[in-house]
């Protein structure tokens, strides 16, 4: 499965997260406020990830509807290994250094950890 860019990446979040078919208008409204992307922008980026296989599009009167052809988890999963092996080796223990290295973990960061983990061990 190919990586998304982040200004796509961005687009698929809102179209997975959305309840049915969205339309530019609608994930242009959900957008980060801080960028200035301006509509042609958003329809390149959901032209590409149609051409992609990511998006289908539906004609609705005089708009596009988008819903997502690829499912969010498996897709966020397979980045997330990718780039676990790419940048930290495949270590977890070298990803979590490189997040919280100079920083404090807060306790409900450590009990957040501590679960996870103790959900796995369960799970072996």
């Amino acid at each position: 499965m190919k990586k998304l860019p982040d200004g796509e990446l961005e687009l698929m979040m809102i179209i997975w997260d959305a309840e049915g078919p969205v339309s530019r208008v609608e994930i242009e409204s959900q957008m980060d406020r801080s960028k200035d992307v301006v509509p042609s922008t958003i329809l390149s980026y959901l032209s590409r990830l149609e051409d992609k296989g990511f998006v289908k599009r539906e004609k609705r009167g005089k708009n596009n509807y988008y819903s997502p052809l690829v499912e969010k988890e498996p897709y966020l999963k397979e980045t997330g290994r990718s780039m676990l092996n790419r940048m930290f080796g495949g270590s977890l223990k070298n990803f979590a250094t490189a997040l919280y290295d100079g920083g404090e973990l807060s306790r409900e960061d450590i009990e957040e950890l501590r679960q996870f983990v103790d959900s796995k061990i369960k799970d072996c």
